[in-house]
């Protein structure tokens, strides 16, 4: 077609005899530019003026219905964006500990039951030590057990099983050499990455006695009085050991119960409403 067209043009006269014989020749470097007004006749002549014939008019509902279609993508992507923003900006301002409080809470596990557990694990340690460390060591008690599967209790009765009669010493070491509030062995204690002075430090003993009893757990197949009796030991001494944990956990019990009957009386001695 276009052949045709370039030698209508060069030759006027084949127009008038419909004779179409023409030659032509390909330059040396094997290159030329196509006419594209001969092909799409709504272009521009060659003489500079613009060509007023209307485009084909399927041409024309194409590039509408095309126009069209990229106007509403670009309107949906705008929205998809929208959309995004306030997710991405809920996600962000949510802390780590707001999410290991969500987990827990999730867990069913109730922070103010946590709460009322560290009171009443403080009036038992009152019992054995001063007021000041009795605070401290059921303070972590409640932080060294955050998202773990145990409660305050667990740990509170175990530095209780250990240490209660030797108030509750940061330096006791017994005869068979466990050291500390919860009387680790050194052994045991570098298992999980700390010095055997490194139990002198309440805060290290209590998250060395957490891994620990997490270590008897897997042992145990997540049954948690096994775990406490494994920590002691086998035998004879850790069936005691064991019966001496529980009696610990209703003298604890009976506190909480006792802190919330008081919670439940008025000043006066009556119960309010």
């Amino acid at each position: 077609m276009y052949i045709v067209c370039q030698y209508a043009r060069a030759h006027p006269e084949s127009r008038t005899t419909g004779t179409l014989a023409f030659q032509w020749q390909i330059n040396h470097e094997r290159s030329f530019r196509p006419d594209f007004n001969c092909i799409f006749p709504w272009r521009s002549r060659r003489s500079g003026k613009a060509d007023t014939t209307e485009p084909n008019p399927i041409m024309r509902k194409l590039l509408i219905s095309a126009s069209s279609l990229l106007l509403l993508a670009a309107c949906e992507n705008a929205a998809l964006k929208k959309a995004e923003q306030p997710v991405m900006a809920t996600v962000s301002s949510e802390s780590p500990l707001d999410r290991e409080i969500k987990g827990l809470l999730e867990k069913g596990v109730s922070m103010s039951e946590r709460k009322q557990q560290v009171s009443a694990i403080e009036a038992s340690f009152l019992r054995r030590t001063t007021p000041e460390r009795a605070r401290q060591l059921a303070a972590l008690c409640f932080t060294k057990t955050l998202g773990t599967p145990f409660m305050p209790f667990d740990l509170a009765e175990i530095a209780l099983a250990e240490t209660g009669g030797n108030r509750l010493s940061a330096g006791a070491v017994s005869s068979k050499g466990a050291l500390g509030v919860w009387q680790l062995m050194p052994h045991r204690a570098k298992s999980h990455g700390y010095s055997p002075q490194d139990m002198e430090n309440d805060e290290k003993c209590a998250e060395a006695a957490v891994r620990e009893l997490y270590t008897k757990l897997e042992m145990a197949q997540g049954n948690l009085n096994r775990a406490k009796k494994l920590y002691c030991g086998q035998g004879p001494q850790a069936e005691m050991y064991l019966r001496k944990i529980h009696k610990l956990r209703r003298e604890m019990l009976a506190e909480l119960k006792r802190q919330t009957e008081l919670l439940a009386m008025g000043e006066d001695g009556t119960r309010t409403r």
